[in-house]
């Protein structure tokens, strides 16, 4: 139950918790311990997100230019990316949010 709570108030999500209950099994440690002991608290801090998602659109400007002419399925490899700067650890929802934002302008 400790581990749904975790997800549900966004303090972990999806992926990171097959990490966490995986260890749960091994050590027998409480959801939350593990989360804090590996820190494994998902980002939410939209700052931070928009940060690497700026970074990310400067990296891949030529991939940014064919999104913008119509390669709308680019979308996935940026959230792709952002997900892989941030170790996963990324809210997905604000990186879907801030990503599509951030492309709109």
């Amino acid at each position: 139950m400790e581990l749904l709570a975790l997800i549900t108030d966004s303090t972990i999500n999806g992926k990171i918790a097959k990490e966490v209950l995986e260890d749960m099994f091994e050590t027998g440690d409480s959801a939350s311990a593990i989360v804090e002991r590996k820190g494994l608290r998902q980002v939410t801090d939209t700052g931070a997100i928009e940060t690497e998602i700026r970074g990310i659109l400067q990296a891949h400007a030529d991939k940014l230019a064919e999104y913008k002419s119509g390669k709308d399925k680019l979308f996935g490899f940026f959230v792709g990316q952002t997900m892989k700067a941030m170790k996963g650890k990324a809210n997905p929802a604000m990186v879907n949010e801030l990503l599509q934002k951030l492309l709109a302008e």
